[in-house]
């Protein structure tokens, strides 16, 4: 995730840098036809050029609009998880017995879901497993593909054993489940921001009317400064190149870059919280970021 105040142009600009040349060139070629080629006596309403910037300024805006969305969601979804972690432990530790098994029943439970949120996140962006979550397999002796999913089914298990251990009310194991329940439902939102692809039409019609508004522009305006003419030519669609290479930037939250959702971060933050309230050590040291961003 960015950090307030901070950004890399650099970084920006890099993932636009084709379509700029791409554009430059276009414009001086379109520049050409209208001062020295067969067009050059070509001329073309403003108001037909301004139609089409019109049309390509709604399209964007929806565009940048429901990539926000997606974005925002990932976010919120992982303000549950922070949530749920702790509510999830919290009634382990009260709905426990007070003394030394039942607390390490929700130590259990703390180590297991501090790793869970790391391998939900590394399972999201389809990078390889930390240390962190191969360990834990390695010592629970069995894996998946879908390691969330399994860790999610350990938890289940784990409270079944422990009521029926401990001879816990069946009402308060309901509400351990329940809150389960709502982070297996935060995983599977997840997912479905994951797994769902932005129509590819909009960024092709987008393209397309950026191409034409790029040819229209020239025959538009006035031919007193070529320089101007074709300066503009290349600006104003490198503005809308920009705009909508943001939107894509924001469209994946989940794809190991630096406008991810932060879940890295949020992943050592809800284990420190669980390992406090479970009175362990932090498990994480987090340090101030020295980049513009924090994953």
């Amino acid at each position: 995730m960015l950090i307030k105040k901070r950004i890399s142009v650099v970084y920006f600009m890099r993932h636009i840098v084709w379509d700029l040349i791409a554009i430059t060139l276009y414009a001086v070629l379109a520049g050409m036809f209208d001062h020295w080629g067969m067009l050059s006596q070509v001329k073309i309403p403003l108001a037909v050029t301004a139609f089409t910037g019109t049309i390509l300024s709604l399209l964007l805006a929806f565009r940048t609009s429901q990539s926000y969305e997606r974005w925002w969601e990932a976010r919120i979804v992982w303000g549950a998880i922070v949530n749920d972690s702790r509510s999830l432990i919290r009634q382990v530790k009260q709905f426990m017995p007070n003394n030394a098994e039942g607390l390490d029943v929700a130590k259990d439970f703390a180590r297991r879901q501090g790793v869970w949120c790391f391998a939900l996140g590394e399972s999201l962006r389809k990078c390889d497993h930390s240390t962190k979550v191969l360990d834990y397999f390695k010592k629970t002796g069995d894996d998946s593909t879908n390691k969330p999913n399994l860790m999610l089914n350990h938890h289940s298990d784990a409270l079944a054993e422990a009521c029926e251990r401990f001879d816990i009310d069946p009402n308060k194991q309901v509400q351990i489940d329940n809150t389960i329940v709502k982070l297996c439902d935060s995983m599977g939102k997840c997912e479905r921001i994951k797994n769902t692809v932005f129509p590819r039409a909009y960024s092709l019609l987008i393209h397309v009317l950026i191409y034409a508004l790029m040819t229209l522009l020239p025959f538009g305006l006035e031919d007193q400064s070529k320089i101007v003419e074709v300066a503009l030519t290349v600006i104003i669609p490198a503005l809308f190149i920009a705009i909508e290479q943001t939107a894509i930037f924001m469209q994946d939250p989940f794809e190991n870059r630096p406008t991810d959702t932060p879940m890295t971060t949020l992943a050592k933050t809800i284990e420190n919280n669980l390992m406090e309230m479970v009175g362990e050590p932090p498990a994480n040291k987090i340090e101030p970021p020295t980049t513009y961003y924090i994953m």
